[in-house]
């Protein structure tokens, strides 16, 4: 009778322990993939991954050529790592911002149609006596555009006067910006536009944005400055290929001189002998990121530009790095 007891207490023990043993899997797939077909769950960048198959200019490596001052785009042209920026310049002031900076050794001008200033930046190109060819021309189309994009472009290169645009931008997300795109797209088989790209474009708005265009984005201009770095999106866009350039670089109107003023960066900047802004367009350089500081002060033009005969060293960029505060100082 002990013996019997004994078994079946051994069978129920076993049988109990088997059922647990085939419910764990079940349980462990959940909680490792999709709750609801026990699959392995896809991130944001495997999704990402996916999509990238479908698009031109995949696998282009970013490389930040310092003797050159430039970067090749995964468009297969080549733009320089320092522009002139152009937001808040109006009328003469912009054409002679314009005419100084290329009259002064700058190579790349960034502008927008919300800026107001298309033609007189194109204006500020002619009276440089800079060749066209040798100029990186960058602007953007605005939300409201983009339902006509493709007229938008023709509006353009007419303001500025020129026959095509080197790099052409969506401004923000929104209504009808993959429509638009596509007419940037058509505008680079027709000769209109040879680099295109976005703005204010983050991981999860560029993942979504992706499967829908044939091109990937040679370029995404976003706030970036010791504030408010943005590493992680940084990463994300070299691995595919797209150059990160930031706008507000010195940290944005209203913040510039706190910036200036940090302890740390202005104790690289005297050991240096040089300017806060200068160490800071270099950090953004060496952290491969594409700098369009804006100015309409002739002194502080050239400043921005002599940043290619000196460098931070790796601790000096590690104490700039712990600066970060993930402040953004403007809304998009």
């Amino acid at each position: 009778m002990k013996k019997y007891i004994l078994l079946m207490g051994i069978i129920v023990i076993g049988l109990v322990s088997a059922g647990c043993n085939q419910a764990n899997p079940t349980i462990n797939q959940s909680n490792e993939g999709n709750e609801t077909t026990g699959q392995p769950s896809t991130t944001i960048e495997e999704q990402s991954q996916q999509t990238d198959k479908n698009i031109s200019g995949v696998g282009h490596e970013v490389v930040f050529n310092f003797d050159k001052q430039s970067v090749m785009l995964n468009s297969g042209y080549e733009m320089p790592i320092v522009g002139l920026g152009m937001y808040s310049q109006l009328d003469e002031t912009a054409v002679n911002s314009v005419e100084y900076a290329l009259r002064n050794g700058y190579r790349k001008i960034d502008t927008a149609k919300i800026y107001g200033n298309e033609a007189e930046v194109g204006e500020g190109i002619r009276q440089s006596g800079v060749p066209r060819e040798e100029i990186f021309l960058a602007s953007k189309l605005y939300m409201n555009q983009y339902s006509k994009a493709a007229e938008a472009i023709d509006e353009a290169l007419a303001a500025f006067e020129v026959d095509y645009l080197d790099l052409l931008l969506l401004h923000h997300p929104g209504e009808h910006d993959v429509e638009a795109y596509q007419a940037m797209e058509q505008a680079v088989k027709d000769g209109k536009v040879r680099s295109i790209g976005l703005s204010n474009y983050y991981i999860e708005e560029l993942t979504d944005f992706l499967p829908h265009v044939t091109i990937m984005p040679a370029l995404i201009q976003n706030e970036v400055h010791p504030y408010y770095q943005e590493k992680e999106v940084l990463d994300f866009f070299t691995k595919k290929g797209i150059v990160m350039e930031g706008w507000y670089p010195l940290g944005g109107r209203g913040h510039t001189k706190e910036l200036f003023e940090d302890p740390i960066i202005a104790k690289i900047a005297d050991k240096h002998q040089r300017s806060s802004a200068q160490i800071i367009l270099r950090w953004h350089l060496q952290n491969g990121v594409v700098a369009i500081p804006g100015s309409s002060n002739p002194a502080h033009i050239s400043e921005n530009l002599a940043i290619f005969d000196f460098e931070l060293t790796k601790e000096e960029m590690a104490q700039i790095d712990a600066l970060e505060r993930a402040e953004k100082h403007d809304w998009y």
